[in-house]
């Protein structure tokens, strides 16, 4: 079993796994690195081509490919969930590998259709959409099959990626929370990841983020709390109430409009990227909410809602988009003067998120929130559980599945070395049974 780290193993994003098994190869997600990608949008002139994404460092750097000879390989692609920076790369990198089909859960699948239609590149590779907690087997190749296995994090259909192969298992954890009281859906499968560590699992990619925190980051039950806590909180009944999360948390929007409807309020949903994922989870029949609202996504439409709501305030609440301070969002807008609606004194604004630690994000949120409160509009922030787990999923994981190998990924140099301090202390050795790695990489085990 051959492994090359291409991307996502010395940042937040960009990731992208190639395993090779004999002469054959596979890859393993393709996201952006969502920092570079906003560094192109800044640009005046926005060229989003492959060699546009590689020049901000946008895409993984997959050529590592060509110059150990394995892209004429790559037999297969998995997805492992829908989120930008593990699938808005491939569009762009899809037809180095144009006989490869690409695998994924209903709703990944259908995020990567919209994805790869928003840039009119055509799609040569087959599209293999598998249901959660199956194994499958790869067309014209032997002995190997892949599994995807359900697990729970901030975006629907997430998955565990295993590799079953005749040189043992290769088991690929981005991204995931072990949450015990989901609020929508099932929670993680316990019962495959134990009896696949009854089993070789020989080599875990597996994912940094808050390998050093201690306290649990958690439920959606607790978020769910939470939202209703700050509405609870909502003062003057006359007043606007918008609220912000991110669009692909189709979990955390059907809470959010439990709650809205006790308002008694229109609900009203705005922006591009909320429209999309809503669209995706309707279309495979996993959006509750899908007849209590009213989506607006094009300009005229949306200016058009923002003024009935100027002068109808308590008639309306809106979900937006613009958490992070994007540039262009709806509250980016708002706050800018570029739209009919003007925010005012005693009006409600809820961040039913938390900011991306990039420096890109925390200044834009800043400057957002800045100019809100100078506003007097009443902020309600970090009303959020994050769908990444902290030290103990980590640990429970690895206890669960007993990989030999462990190679951290999706996270800084100093995450990646918290979680091998973890791999530690359940009995790993640093350059043994636990590597640290940098893109571009290629290991044998």
């Amino acid at each position: 079993m051959e492994v090359c780290t291409v991307g996502g193993f010395e940042e937040v994003g960009k990731n992208m796994t190639a395993v090779k098994i004999g002469e054959d190869v596979f890859l393993f997600d393709c996201g952006f690195f969502l920092p570079g990608v906003i560094e192109l949008q800044e640009e005046a002139s926005i060229e989003y081509t492959v060699k546009g994404l590689r020049r901000v460092g946008g895409i993984p750097d997959d050529r590592i490919l060509d110059k150990i000879g394995w892209t004429k390989k790559v037999k297969a692609i998995f997805l492992s969930h829908a989120h930008l920076d593990h699938v808005a790369g491939l569009p762009f990198l899809a037809d180095r590998y144009p006989n490869a089909p690409i695998y994924g859960t209903p709703f990944t699948m259908k995020v990567f259709e919209s994805l790869y239609k928003d840039t009119k590149i055509a799609l040569r590779n087959p599209l293999k959409i598998i249901d959660s907690n199956s194994i499958n087997p790869i067309p014209g190749i032997k002995d190997i099959r892949v599994e995807f296995v359900h697990t729970t994090h901030s975006t629907l259909d997430c998955t565990f990626v295993v590799l079953h192969t005749p040189e043992g298992k290769f088991f690929y954890a981005l991204d995931y929370k072990f949450d015990d009281t989901p609020t929508f859906g099932a929670g993680p499968n316990y019962d495959r990841l134990a009896e696949l560590g009854k089993e070789e699992v020989k080599v875990a990619i597996i994912n940094t983020l808050y390998s050093g925190k201690k306290e649990s980051n958690g439920s959606e039950k607790d978020a769910d709390e939470m939202l209703q806590k700050a509405f609870q909180k909502v003062k003057d009944k006359g007043s606007a109430i918008f609220i912000t999360t991110f669009s692909s948390h189709i979990e955390r929007l059907t809470n959010i409009v439990k709650h809205a409807k006790q308002t008694n309020r229109e609900i009203i949903f705005l922006g591009r990227s909320l429209a999309k994922y809503v669209d995706c989870a309707i279309q495979i029949g996993k959006c509750p909410f899908r007849n209590e609202i009213t989506i607006m996504k094009y300009r005229g439409q949306v200016n058009g809602i923002l003024k009935k709501i100027e002068s109808n305030r308590d008639k309306y609440l809106v979900v937006c988009t613009g958490h992070q301070g994007e540039k262009n969002s709806i509250l980016d807008r708002i706050s800018k003067g570029e739209t009919p609606f003007k925010f005012r004194q005693g009006d409600n604004l809820i961040f039913s998120s938390s900011v991306i630690p990039t420096e890109v994000n925390i200044e834009a949120r800043k400057q957002l929130d800045l100019k809100f409160r100078k506003m007097g509009v009443d902020l309600q922030v970090d009303v959020h559980v994050h769908g990444h787990g902290s030290q103990e999923s980590k640990k429970k994981l690895i206890k669960l599945i007993k990989p030999k190998i462990i190679i951290p990924s999706h996270g800084n140099r100093k995450q990646e070395e918290e979680l091998i301090c973890v791999a530690n202390e359940l009995g790993y050795k640093l350059g043994e049974t636990s590597h640290l790695v940098s893109n571009g990489d290629v290991l044998k085990f």
